[in-house]
């Protein structure tokens, strides 16, 4: 078995000082974003109550991300949901250090603690 190999099919946008927020094409492929690929300092998006792309934040050498950047990547996860003509929409995020997944828990489906939420327009980075 060599499942821990399969690399996930993302999109991945360019933020502000060097940062970059890859977000799942699928359902499998959040999964293995969420729980296998992103480290556990890194900071995991999803639009709040609704279908959409996991998207984690990729950090450059360590360094924190501001607020405008994690404004930046809540906005890819609101673009990536079924909420993308909304107006303003909520976005939950957290370290990937507090996403897991429920035992028997259908692909894409985790189950996330210490939230945060911030308020975005769905849109990708210029």
């Amino acid at each position: 078995m060599r499942g821990h190999d399969i690399q996930p099919d993302y999109w991945s946008y360019a933020l502000e000082g060097g940062f970059e927020a890859w977000a799942g094409k699928t359902d499998a492929d959040n999964d293995l974003l969420s729980l296998k690929i992103a480290r556990p300092n890194e900071l995991w998006f999803h639009v709040r109550g609704q279908p959409g792309s996991h998207v984690i934040l990729r950090h450059p050498d360590g360094a924190r991300p501001d607020n405008a950047v994690i404004k930046q990547a809540a906005s890819v996860a609101a673009w990536h949901s079924k909420e993308r003509n909304a107006g303003v929409v909520p976005v939950c995020y957290t370290e990937a250090k507090h996403v897991g997944k429920p035992r028997g828990a259908r692909p894409g489906s985790v189950s996330i603690k210490r939230e945060k939420i911030v308020k975005v327009r769905p849109e990708l980075p210029r």
